[in-house]
C-alpha cells in the first residue's frame, strides 16, 4: 500500500540483522534505527543502507523507541525489532487496518517458528503480563510484542513516559484508557539474531516483567539497560 509511514527500529549492536531487515522495509516507508550504543557498527551499515539513524545515548528500550518517535515525521509510526526476528515488510497490512479506520493500534501477536524463537520463560513472562494487563484494562490480548502501528500524533498524545521494557506495555495501557481500538495480528516470530538482550536470559526477562509491573501498578520507571 502507498502511505506516509515511518518504522522506528531501536538497535542496540545489531550489525548481523541489519541487512535482513532493512531489505524488508516496504518501498517508500522510512527506516529510522535508533542506535542505542552499539560497539559493532550499527549506526554505520544502517546509513550505508539508505536508512536514517537517531543515535539515543539514554540506554533503555523504551528510550530508543521514544526517540525513534520524536524523530518520525510520517502519519504513521510503526515499530519493529532490528533483530531479524519479525518481518518488518507484515507492516503493511497493520497500517492499513489504522488508515481504515478498523483500529487505533494493531499489535503482532508472535507465532513462535522453529526451536529457539521463544524461549519458554520469555514466553510465560508475557501470558502473565497478558493476563494482568486483562485485568487492568479489559483488553483480550495475547502478546505484548514490540510490533506496532498507530498514527504519530495520537502516540504523542499519550504522553508516553517508560524509557525501560515497560514502554510497551505503557502505550496500550494508556491506549486503552483513552478509548483506542486495539487489535491483534499474527505474526511469524523467527529466532532472532545475534543474542537477545532481554528474553535471552532469566534475568533479561525478570527485569522486563518488573518494569512491566510497575507500569500495571501506575509506579514511575527510570531509565537502566534493556
Amino acid at each position: 500500500m502507498t502511505a506516509d509511514v515511518d518504522v522506528v527500529l531501536p538497535c542496540l549492536d545489531e550489525a548481523e540483522a541489519l541487512p535482513w531487515v532493512l531489505e524488508r522495509i516496504p518501498p517508500g516507508w522510512r527506516a529510522i534505527v535508533v542506535d542505542n550504543g552499539s560497539t559493532d557498527g550499527s549506526d554505520r551499515i544502517a546509513r550505508e543502507l539508505g536508512a536514517t539513524v537517531v543515535h539515543e545515548e539514554r540506554r533503555g528500550f523504551g528510550a530508543a523507541c521514544h526517540a525513534g518517535l520524536l524523530a518520525a515525521e510520517a502519519e504513521y509510526v510503526c515499530f519493529c525489532d532490528c533483530d531479524a526476528s519479525l518481518d518488518p515488510g507484515l507492516l503493511t497490512g497493520f497500517v492499513r487496518q489504522v488508515a481504515e479506520g478498523n483500529s487505533d493500534l494493531v499489535l503482532g501477536r508472535r507465532r513462535p517458528q522453529g526451536r529457539g524463537a521463544w524461549p519458554p520463560h520469555a514466553r510465560a513472562g508475557n501470558l502473565a503480563l497478558s493476563r494482568m494487563l486483562r485485568r487492568r484494562t479489559g483488553l483480550r490480548l495475547h502478546d505484548l510484542g514490540p510490533m506496532r502501528a498507530a498514527r504519530r500524533d495520537d502516540l504523542l498524545a499519550l504522553d508516553l513516559t517508560d524509557r525501560r521494557s515497560g514502554y510497551p506495555l505503557q502505550m496500550v495501557v494508556r491506549a486503552a484508557d483513552a478509548g483506542w481500538r486495539v487489535t491483534e495480528v499474527d505474526v511469524p516470530y523467527l529466532p532472532r539474531s545475534g543474542k537477545s538482550k532481554v528474553t535471552g536470559t532469566w534475568r533479561g526477562t525478570w527485569e522486563a516483567v518488573r518494569d512491566m509491573r510497575s507500569v500495571l501498578s501506575g509506579r514511575p520507571v527510570g531509565s537502566g539497560v534493556r
